[in-house]
């Protein structure tokens, strides 16, 4: 049998659908038809370059239709897209490429000026310029492929969002990309008739996994190249989208939307909570003024979907879990410092076996820390109920140790979060001398609803143990948070201890 390969999904939606929508962006609607012709088209414009079958090409682009017709157009080829962040600078760009080894590279706008000084120009395609509508007859929709694939060839790279160090990158083959994609289209329960659209980088897992679902089960995404709420909402109303995706910033700019009870989402089936744990306050807040329900699922660059609440089975759905894992993928809990495994309802951290796992990492060497005995390591902070529903805690890494008891910082971020003057927050822990460390609390106010920060202090303390008390509170304008909607914790670490210490040993 003929491995299942990235690119074959589109090969069946463009067979089976024609010229159906498959992504819109502005004015523009794109088939599954168009789309596949271009990717080969490109693909073979990237081998009139040198690109050849096991080679990388970085691919540093925006929510644009050119993008996909990118990805699809490398795997074609048997090479495989190594996807950069287009808010990303020189030096998170320059060691991106050190680190894989591209022969080539497309970019678009800035970005494309960007890789030419890296790489020079002559090995940078801009997609402007090479994806075009009249660059592939319609039924021109061949592989192009120089040579056999494999399902364990690598398909894409993408970069590990974590909030330490320069990020790793992260390798996915055709087999891992296509068991992730139909667990993300069993998770949504996503079909032909489904309309979604995406403001997530296409860089970041969620944003690829999104792109590919769709093209899988023959359903309409429309993309928009930066985050505007008002934008979002109308095209809700518009265009009858059936599913919404949301992180943690977006959900917050829904809660706190002055006129959000203006828009009619009625169409929608769902609003889908991933990339962070669910702050109940502001999920609970969103669905009393729209009345959609949320459907919380949990996932990670090296393995794209753990769990996911049951689309089929809306009167099961819950806030305090991000759900069960899909067919084919195990869940343990291991004791964080001895690494023995824990039995149901013991906190640790949760591990995961799936086919949808990562290949590993670049630099190799990180790859072996991140598995024990074959299961891949979170590094997220959680527990499992018998009969399976996870819940996270927090990051292993970012766990507070106060007077000996383990504190997670999104706990109490749950709390303040239900503060009406509370925009936003993000919870560190401060080195303390009796207390090994204290919590600190960094908060995003509402102009209009001035609090004291003992009132907020206050507030934490009526609803959680006295060693989980906040010993500090800053207010700041804004939260720093990754495209994936995770708070910057030790950037704020970073920025916020020297200033609290000293304030501490001056008073």
């Amino acid at each position: 049998m003929a491995a299942a390969l990235m690119h074959d999904a589109l090969a069946r939606a463009a067979s089976r659908f024609g010229d159906r929508e498959a992504v819109c962006a502005g004015d523009e609607s794109w088939s599954f038809r168009a789309i596949d012709a271009r990717s080969t088209s490109f693909g073979r414009h990237l081998v009139d370059q040198g690109v050849r079958p096991g080679d990388r090409v970085a691919l540093m682009a925006s929510n644009r239709p050119e993008f996909v017709v990118a990805v699809y157009g490398i795997s074609k080829i048997g090479a495989a897209s190594v996807l950069l962040s287009p808010a990303w600078k020189q030096v998170e760009a320059g060691h991106a490429l050190e680190l894989t080894g591209p022969v080539h590279a497309a970019g678009d706008g800035t970005s494309t000026a960007l890789l030419g000084e890296l790489l020079g120009a002559d090995r940078v395609s801009d997609l402007d310029r090479w994806v075009k509508a009249d660059a592939a007859p319609a039924t021109d929709t061949g592989a192009g492929t120089a040579a056999p694939l494999r399902e364990t060839d690598d398909a894409v790279l993408v970069f590990s969002s974590g909030t330490t160090g320069l990020p790793k990158a992260v390798r996915h083959t055709h087999g891992s990309m296509g068991q992730a994609t139909a667990h993300w289209c069993q998770a949504l329960g996503l079909g032909p008739t489904d309309r979604f659209q995406v403001a997530t980088p296409p860089s970041h897992i969620l944003g690829l996994l999104n792109l590919l679902a769709a093209t899988s089960a023959g359903a309409t995404v429309r993309l928009h190249r930066r985050f505007d709420l008002d934008e979002m909402l109308h095209f809700i109303e518009a265009e009858h989208m059936t599913l919404e995706m949301a992180v943690a910033p977006i959900a917050l700019a829904m809660a706190n939307h002055p006129r959000l009870e203006e828009f009619d989402l009625s169409s929608l089936r769902y609003i889908m909570w991933g990339a962070t744990p669910v702050s109940e306050a502001v999920a609970t807040l969103v669905t009393e003024r729209t009345g959609v329900r949320w459907l919380p699922a949990y996932g990670a660059s090296e393995l794209p979907v753990i769990a996911a609440n049951p689309v089929d089975q809306p009167a099961e759905w819950r806030l305090d879990s991000a759900g069960l894992p899909p067919e084919g993928v195990s869940l343990r809990v291991a004791d964080l410092e001895s690494g023995a495994l824990l039995a149901p309802g013991q906190i640790g951290e949760i591990q995961v076996f799936s086919p949808s796992v990562m290949a590993g990492y670049l630099p190799e060497e990180a790859t072996a820390d991140a598995f024990a005995d074959g299961w891949y390591r979170t590094g997220d902070v959680g527990w499992l109920e018998p009969e399976g529903w996870v819940h996270l805690t927090d990051r292993s890494k970012e766990m507070m140790k106060v007077n000996g008891f383990q504190v997670a910082p999104a706990e109490i971020e749950g709390v303040l979060h239900g503060h009406p003057a509370v925009l936003d927050c993000a919870v560190f822990g401060l080195v303390d001398e009796r207390a090994g460390e204290v919590p600190v609390a960094v908060v995003q106010l509402d102009p209009g609803q001035p609090v004291g920060e003992d009132e907020l202090r206050q507030y934490v303390a009526g609803s959680l143990a006295t060693y989980k008390h906040l010993r500090h509170v800053v207010i700041v304008g804004a939260i720093p948070r990754l495209p994936s909607g995770k708070a910057l914790r030790r950037a704020l670490r970073d920025e916020w201890t020297p200033k609290l210490l000293e304030g501490t040993e001056n008073s």
